[in-house]
């Protein structure tokens, strides 16, 4: 990460952070420091990077898109 005002910044990692954050961390009180990091782990894996829809992938789910990006080379 870098400092504010860097021209390097993480706008994509805060972006996501910010949106884990408000969709899941503040919506729960976790009764251990293990029971945060599976749950947060499988909203991460399970859903974020499986179903969830990104803009920047054309509103497709990142697992769609690799899916057509790997049959665009298929038939190349």
């Amino acid at each position: 990460m870098s400092r504010k005002g860097n021209c390097h910044d993480n706008a994509c990692a805060e972006s996501s952070f910010s949106l884990l954050k408000r969709v899941r961390f503040y919506r729960k009180v976790y009764p251990t420091h293990e029971a945060a990091k599976t749950d947060i782990f499988n909203y991460i894996e399970m859903f974020y990077n499986s179903d969830r829809r990104h803009g920047y992938n054309d509103k497709v789910s990142p697992m769609e898109f690799e899916q057509n990006y790997f049959k665009k080379l298929a038939s190349v």
